[in-house]
């Protein structure tokens, strides 16, 4: 069997589909025990290969993954960019081809220490690497780890010690030693495979606890149509819709939340409106947004804003390539945006604003894509008792893209045990405990209001602590071990 799988097309049609095959362990399938076999089978059509043979096969796995999992932007580009099917399919492409390169470099770190005796660490660390590498390169793309997944696992209680990179390295060390057991007939390595998943059983994923009184809070939800959204009519909607939802189902929050662009008009344009919405709700009550600014210069931010007793703002940080910014712009001047918002050069706000406060609670804030990046999140939360998150993923359709990006958003509040409110234009609206479970949902492609409590959260993580650094420290050492060994290794065959 193995020996078929090493066979040189074999292995070529064996590499895309161990990549396809990660997509099952995300969400909507959550087969989170295929993220191993995915890496067990990559393990093993490495083994015995030349450089060419090693880039070829990592880039075929990334082409799986990407191919399956990020599928969902050919409906961005398509369905919501006014680009024809032809070109929306090369387009998304050139995506998959693109981000299938990333892949390359965990191979080839491996390939470098597949002589070692210990390649099965070397390449668990070589994996983490190149996903921390994703996440930061060209301002990073750190979508499909494959501990995302892993929220409701046995590895869950990894995320909030060291984050989703340790929980990556968890996973591909258990691919690894999958593989060897069934290529050596080593039986004895499932015991460190057994304790890998039972280890985490007995550690705690609650290092933070609850203080205080509930906070009352209520999601809407205005289920708008993204295609008219910006046009005069789609104002009109925008308005009377999260007027009446507020007014009909969330008079007696503590805290309503509006998300992304709710109002698809400039903050100068809608205050009026939302400074009347908020006489609506009781005196101590506040009213948060999502909502366009434009500064003195011209120059537009998305941001979310606070009305009420302590009035605040947060501007994104991270920006969307392409979707907010053009890269390279002297050069790609005519290229044209894949997200169609009717606005100029869009900026980024500073990394280190304040959270925003209602009630008790500090809220580190993120928009959108921000969500998807560990470290940007901690250090929100570092300072923040809660988290919120307001996104509009009707850029996704009814495609997977946005129950992955649920799933990312729930391993945030895992990684920091803090309670996440996630308010999206049609889902997935939703109320996240500390734990990471979903506590409350809102039903998607409907105008709705999800109602509920959280309460601030005291105590910080490991993870919340230190970041990624040490998880990401451990790979490196791991992959070292492997090349020092196989160094080594060269130099007594030599002599």
């Amino acid at each position: 069997m193995v020996s078929l799988l090493q066979r040189r097309g074999v292995s070529s049609l064996l590499a895309l589909l161990a990549g396809a095959l990660t997509t099952l362990t995300f969400a909507p399938f959550d087969l989170w025990g295929l993220g191993p076999v995915a890496l067990a089978v990559f393990y093993i059509v490495l083994q015995h290969t030349n450089m060419r043979q090693t880039l070829w096969r990592g880039w075929l796995f990334g082409v799986g993954m990407f191919g399956s999992g990020a599928s969902w932007v050919y409906v961005s580009i398509h369905d919501y960019g006014n680009t024809g099917g032809p070109l929306a399919i090369v387009l998304t492409g050139l995506f998959i081809v693109t981000m299938a390169l990333f892949v390359m470099l965990p191979a080839l770190l491996y390939r470098l220490c597949t002589a070692s005796k210990l390649d099965i660490v070397a390449f668990a660390g070589a994996w983490a690497l190149g996903e921390a590498f994703r996440s930061w390169a060209f301002t990073g793309f750190p979508w499909l780890f494959l501990g995302s997944a892993h929220v409701s696992s046995p590895l869950a209680s990894l995320a909030p010690l060291g984050g989703v990179y340790l929980v990556s390295l968890v996973v591909a060390l258990s691919g690894a030693l999958l593989a060897r057991t069934l290529v050596s007939r080593h039986w004895w390595l499932l015991a460190p495979l057994a304790a890998l998943w039972l280890i985490p059983l007995v550690l705690p994923t609650q290092w933070a606890r609850p203080i205080g009184d509930d906070v009352t809070v209520s999601l809407v939800q205005g289920d708008l149509a993204q295609l008219s959204k910006w046009t005069p009519d789609g104002q009109r909607d925008a308005v009377n819709t999260y007027f009446s939802l507020t007014r009909q189902q969330a008079l007696d929050s503590d805290l309503v939340i509006w998300p992304e662009t709710a109002l698809p008009m400039l903050e100068q344009q809608a205050m009026p409106f939302l400074q009347r919405v908020q006489s609506t709700l009781p005196a101590d009550s506040t009213l948060m947004t999502g909502i366009m600014q434009r500064d003195q210069t011209g120059m537009f931010y998305n941001s979310m804003i606070a009305l009420g007793d302590m009035p605040g703002q947060y501007r994104k940080a991270h920006l969307v390539p392409f979707g907010e910014y053009l890269p390279l712009e002297p050069l790609l001047g005519g290229l044209l945006k894949i997200f169609n918002i009717p606005m100029g050069n869009i900026g980024a706000g500073s990394h280190d604003q304040p959270p925003l406060q209602a009630h008790g609670l500090r809220l580190g804030v993120a928009i959108c894509y921000e969500i998807v990046y560990p470290d940007l999140v901690r250090q929100r939360a570092k300072n923040a008792n809660a988290l919120v998150t307001i996104s509009n993923d009707t850029w996704f359709g009814h495609s997977i893209g946005p129950l992955q990006h649920m799933q990312m958003a729930q391993l945030r509040a895992l990684e920091n045990n803090r309670y996440l409110l996630r308010a999206t234009n049609n889902g997935m609206t939703a109320i996240v405990a500390p734990d990471g479970r979903l506590q409350a949902q809102a039903p998607r492609f409907e105008p709705a209001v999800l109602n509920g409590t959280i309460r601030p959260m005291e105590g910080l993580t490991p993870f919340t602590k230190t970041g990624s650094w040490p998880a990401l420290l451990l790979a490196l050492l791991m992959l070292l071990c492997g090349g020092i060994l196989r160094t080594h290794r060269r130099d007594q065959t030599a002599h």
